[in-house]
Formats: structure tokens, sequence, C-alpha cells
């Protein structure tokens, strides 16, 4: 690249970039919107009107609140912006030491954003080699160079380089050599004529003390008024030279080179400048590429202790197990209020139940995990249904009317792996009935509200599936995914009198097409729902209604939670949701029977 190419400050590259009458580049749109913000550990993500103007972000509360004056902002011009590496719908500005988390409503959303503010972060010129040229000045040369002739005021036209400005000197250069022989030779010549002079001059003195004439024959001296002599210099010019015009060149002359001087000052100070902002953008670069090691080695440190979305659980957390347990307690109880809120239109929307064939869930099958099935369904049978007094040390934790809640504190590692076991009586519907909506996905997302998504990897049977579902990040816990078979029996009673037994059993297993990925805690489970419907008869020859049966619900749960969490959180959140989620399901079902035939 030549140095015209490099070091046109103000030339034709200019104005290669399309601008407005406000000197924005054309395309530059203000924007604004909903965007989600984290806040902190406590409150999380949080909605925010969010405004980008004039390579400024700045958020609010709300649309409304606006008039009263934003709540925080950043300049874009020394942003960093980062979308986020498994979120599509997240992206990071970071401005020092200041860092915001934001989430879009979608992918689309989060691409016209971060376009945006891309495009503002140009307009601020900051960073951009082109911002020399749209900033740079060049020193006017038009009063240096005035009286000076036409052909050499063109050669001062704005955007020559340095080489170009010092050719312009050479040509000077020699200019002035030429003037400087040529004055030379006037002041000789004058030099010898004021010799000659005092020569004639000693002579005249001579005469004068006799007899004084009026004129010389030579016609050089004259006497004056006074009656002094003068001289008169026609002899002193030299041939051909023009002293005045030789004057108004050289002062011309003189005057260019200041003004090529001044402007070869101007270009080296500007090279300079962009020098050593080349140099300051390197080791800018290099103390953030040092900085972003040394971030690197300790980011989970980090992470914990600003309290970022990024937080991973672990054993070497800074935040201690009450705040980790506020934490937890605060998204829990966000997640009841949305759920409340919805719940009146999804009993709305709730479609009949289909009455299940009742003979297939009599037997097992023919799939591959036919035996790990039945041995399920044993083990179910066998100590799901003890008693919970004796040696089996069940500890009572939570007793509402019905609903008996226990659990014996189990630990292997420093990952608590406590067995609950909870019974229930519920009035008006049958085991068959719980059994069918707690098994049969379509049923899935209306009562469970801590799943984020689901959906069956494998249909083994027509009582058998594998199900593969990831549940909602509850912060700071990492979030958990679950791969597990379902399978539902009914188990015939051995004595006419006592009830048949309904059974749901989900266990984990491992399936090729559901590998554990890194973005969740693979969790493992054994949990089973037994239940027994019990009838009072109805009297005289009344046929039997919903108001003669009950459900005995028998609901252990062995869940390996992986990961790390304290012990002491895990403990609390199962005591406050396992009674939450058994009264929740409990109330679907009763409400989805309610007028239908009974289902036995």
């Amino acid at each position: 690249m030549s140095d015209n190419q490099s070091w046109n400050s103000s030339g034709s590259e200019e104005d290669v970039e399309p601008r407005d009458e406000s000197g924005h580049l054309i395309g530059i749109v203000d924007l604004s919107g909903v965007l989600s913000k984290w806040t902190n550990y406590i409150h999380g993500w949080q909605d925010r009107w969010v405004v980008l103007k004039n390579n400024t972000l700045s958020y609010y509360k709300s649309q409304d609140e606006t008039e009263y004056g934003c709540r925080g902002s950043l300049c874009l011009s020394k942003a960093v912006i980062t979308p986020h590496e498994f979120d599509e719908c997240r992206l990071d500005i970071t401005v020092n030491d200041s860092v915001w988390y934001l989430r879009a409503a979608d992918p689309e959303h989060r691409h016209q954003w971060i376009d945006s503010v891309e495009l503002h972060r140009a307009d601020s010129g900051y960073g951009s080699e082109s911002s020399l040229r749209r900033h740079g000045s060049m020193l006017s040369l038009t009063s240096a160079t005035s009286g000076f002739s036409a052909t050499s005021t063109s050669s001062f036209k704005k955007g020559h380089s340095l080489k170009e400005k010092l050719a312009e000197m050479e040509t000077f250069r020699d200019i002035l050599c030429r003037q400087v022989d040529t004055l030379q030779k006037y002041f000789d010549g004058c030099s010898d004529a004021v010799s000659k002079d005092e020569l004639q001059r000693d002579r005249i003195v001579e005469d004068d003390e006799d007899d004084f004439p009026n004129t010389r024959t030579d016609g050089e001296f004259l006497h004056n008024n006074n009656g002094s002599k003068e001289k008169l210099f026609q002899a002193l010019s030299p041939k051909g030279i023009d002293f005045k015009g030789e004057a108004i060149t050289f002062k011309a002359t003189t005057a260019g080179i200041l003004a090529t001087l001044s402007h070869c000052i101007d270009l080296m100070v500007k090279r300079e400048d962009s020098w050593q902002k080349r140099l300051d953008k390197e080791m800018e670069k290099r103390r953030r590429i040092e900085e972003g090691y040394k971030s690197a080695l300790n980011e989970l440190k980090i992470k914990s202790h600003f309290g970022g979305p990024d937080y991973e659980e672990g054993p070497n957390s800074l935040i201690n197990e009450d705040e980790f347990f506020d934490a937890v307690e605060a998204a829990l109880d966000r997640q009841d209020k949305i759920e409340e809120q919805s719940h009146t239109e999804k009993t709305r929307m709730q479609r009949s139940s289909p009455v299940p064939p009742g003979d297939v869930y009599s037997t097992i099958g023919t799939h591959r995990f036919a035996n790990k099935v039945e041995e399920m369904v044993q083990n179910h049978m066998t100590y799901s249904l003890q008693d919970v007094g004796g040696d089996a040390n069940w500890q009572l934790v939570v007793e509402e009317g019905e609903m008996k809640v226990y659990r014996r504190e189990v630990e292997e590692n420093g990952i608590v792996l406590d067995p609950l076991k909870a019974t229930h009586s519920v009035k008006g519907v049958t085991g068959h009935e719980v059994c069918h909506y707690f098994w049969d996905t379509a049923y899935r997302n209306d009562w469970e509200t801590t799943i984020e998504n689901f959906n069956v990897v494998e249909n083994l049977s027509e009582n058998a599936a594998i199900v593969y579902q990831t549940h909602k990040r509850v912060w700071p816990a990492s979030q958990r995914d679950v791969l597990y078979l379902s399978a539902m029996r009914k188990i015939m009673a051995n004595n006419e009198n006592d009830p048949d037994t309904w059974l749901v059993c989900n266990f984990s297993v491992d399936h090729d097409d559901a590998q554990p990925s890194n973005k969740c805690v693979r969790a493992k489970i054994n949990i089973g729902m037994i239940c027994q419907t019990l009838v009072s008869p109805p009297e005289g020859d009344k046929e039997i209604s919903r108001d003669n049966i009950m459900c005995k619900i028998t609901y252990v749960a062995n869940v390996n939670p992986g990961g790390w969490a304290p012990a002491s959180v895990l403990r609390a959140v199962a005591k406050r949701e396992y009674p939450k989620f058994l009264k929740r399901f409990t109330s679907y079902v009763q409400e989805k029977t309610a007028g239908k035939p009974i289902l036995f």
C-alpha cells in the first residue's frame, strides 16, 4: 500500500460510508423493547424495558417509567458483545468490570439486538481504522501561499502524501538555490560599484578645494541645493537583474517552503498518532488476553462471587447454604405463581379422558426390559408397602390431613439420597384412574410444573415406554435431566376380599438415543406410585357413585440428584415440594374424573 493510500486523511475516502444529515451512518436505527435482565441470584431474570440510542444502552423497570430516568446505562464505545454459546436467546455485554446478562424472546430478536448494537459501536468510530479519515484535519495552506504563483499553489491540494511533499521540498530547494545565485550576483555587482564610487569621490573632494564645478563632463555627480554632492546610481544595478521582481519571487518561495514544512509536520504528527493508536490497541488486546487467561483460571470463583447466571454448583462455592436455599426458594415461589396464573386456563382446555383398556396392564410384555420391570414391580410390592414402623427408621416430616410424608436420611459421598415415602387417601377416584393419569404422558404437562420439556424415546409396549425429560433449572442449582422407563401394571389380589393394586414404576435406564449432555446433570430415579381402591357399599339398591369410593395411595421415591448441592437445601426442598406435588396431582385427577363414569 502506498503512502498516499495510507495517509490520505481528508481525501475522497472520507465520505465512503453514507451518512444522513445528522452524521449517523445510514441504516442505524434506535431500538427499544423488552429484554430479560439478570438481576441477582435471589430474583434471577427480570423483564426490563431496554433502549438503544446514541451509542448508549439504557434500561428501565418498565416502559411506563421511562420518564423518571433510567436505572442503568452503558456506553457502547468500549463494549464487548458476546452471544452465549448454548443459550440461543442470550447475549452478554461487558464494559470493563460491568457485565449485563440479557435474554431476548427468541433467537431472531437476539440477532436484531446484536446487529443494532454493533452498528452503533461502528458509528462511534472507536477502534475503527477509518476514524483517522473521518476526524483528521489538514493545515490550510491558502493563507501561506497567497501571492505565490498559480502553478506552485496547485501543488498544495489536500490529501497529498508525505512522499509528495518531500518532492515539493526538493523543487523549492532548486528554485531557492537559483534565486540565491541571482541575488548573490546582484550583491557582488553592487559591491564593485560602491568601490569605484569611493575612488571617484576622493578625487572630487580634492578638486573642490580649489574650484568646485557645478557639473562634470561625465554627468555622474551633481550639486544639490545645499551645495553637497550626490551620486547617481545609474551604474550600480547589474545589467538584466530586476531587483523588485526577485524580491517578490524570493518571498513567495520562502512562504511555500514554510507551508510545505508545516504540512509535512502535520502529516508526521498524524502518522505518529496513528502508530501510537495501533500500539495502544495491540497493548490493550494483549492486556485483555492476559486478563481473560487469568479469569479463566478462576472462572468458578468469579461466577460464584458475582452471582451471574452461569454459576455452577459445587462444594467450593462461595455461596453459603442459607443464600443457596433463599435462591432456590425464590425460584420455586416464582414457578408456583406462574402455575397458579395458568391453572384456570388449563382447566378450561382439558380434554376428555379416554377409557384405557384394562387387560393389557395385567401383563409385562416381551420387550428387552421385561425382566427388569418385573423385578422392580416385585420390589415395590414387597418393600414399598411395608409399614413405616419398627426398624425401618422412617421419620415423619410432614402431616397434612390424610397425607403423611416420611423420610430416611441417607448420604453417599456427600450426595443426599434420602428415600421418601408418602401415604395419602383421595376420595372420589379409583387406583386405576390415579395411575392412568400419572403414567400417560399425554397429561404430563397438565399437572407436572417442574418439567421444561420431555419426549418419548421408545415405546416398548402398550404399558411401557422410555421417557427423557429435562427439568426447569432452579438457580443456583444446575439443570437436571432424567432418562427412565415408565411401566404401568395391574396386580390381581390373592384374596377376593382384598382390592386389586394398580402400580406405576419409573426407574432410570440407559439408551443410545438419549446420551448425557454437558448442559444438564443426569439424575437417577426409582419411583413407585401404588394405588388401591376402597369401596363402601351404597345404601339399598343404589349404584356405586364416586361418593362411595376412595383411593389409598402409597408413593415412594429414591432419587440420586447427581452433581452437588448442600444437603440441608435438598432436604428442605423435598420437605416443601413433595406434599405440594401430591396435593396438586390428586386434585388434578379429581377434576378430570368429576362427572365421568368410574374406571375401576
